[in-house]
């Protein structure tokens, strides 16, 4: 089991930044990647950004790129979410989630059943 404790969501207004860390814990050296979703209320939820764990290249949903970055500290079990320009458009519940690397896949889920284990969610708030 792997448990993900997210922290860092708050309320910016259009432009601010803002930085989510997630952190790891318990059975995390099989992990093969960590990733951001994010759900706004109605919507389903969705891809924000991922990581590889081991060799570390991130990927990013378009609305996103240029705007937020994912990195990670292997030695600390974390991964950060570190969001510029933010936009009304990115409020919403801010999930951290890790694939265990049970199946092997060495590539990236964009969706979340692709992920074994959730955190219990960071709120977003961007006003306008």
């Amino acid at each position: 089991q792997v448990q993900l404790v997210e922290s860092g969501g708050g309320s910016v207004q259009a432009g601010g930044t803002l930085r989510l860390s997630c952190a790891a814990s318990g059975r995390t050296s099989s992990m093969s990647a960590m990733a951001w979703f994010r759900q706004a209320p109605g919507k389903e939820r969705e891809f924000v950004a991922a990581i590889n764990w081991s060799g570390g290249s991130t990927y990013y949903e378009d609305s996103v790129k240029g705007r937020f970055t994912i990195s990670r500290d292997t030695a600390k079990n974390t991964v950060y979410l570190q969001m510029n320009s933010l936009k009304p458009e990115d409020r919403a519940t801010y999930y951290c989630a890790a694939d265990s690397g049970v199946i092997g896949y060495s590539g990236i889920y964009y969706y979340p059943g692709g992920y074994d284990y959730w955190g219990q969610g960071t709120q977003v708030t961007v006003s306008s």
